[in-house]
């Protein structure tokens, strides 16, 4: 990717049985598939993860905003250790 800086791309993921659309920038959707390899999990069961998580939350975010935080806390998890 030559710059982060382009539109939401839409994909489909499925989460307990239920196909959903997903809006996510390029770079949040390369993310996702490292964190996805990293976890060794298919990104379908990580979404499902951190959907789980947001629902949750005492205020829960949208799904893509759920999942960008999410990704960016992961980065910062592992640049602690």
């Amino acid at each position: 990717m030559d710059t982060p800086y382009h539109p939401p791309r839409k994909r489909s993921v499925e989460i307990a049985g239920h196909k959903t659309s997903i809006s996510l920038e390029p770079l949040f959707w390369d993310m996702l598939h490292e964190a996805s390899a990293r976890a060794g999990l298919p990104v379908n069961a990580l979404v499902a993860k951190i959907d789980a998580e947001r629902i949750e939350a005492e205020h829960p975010p949208g799904l893509a905003t759920a999942i960008r935080l999410w990704l960016v806390a992961d980065l910062r998890r592992r640049s602690d250790q």
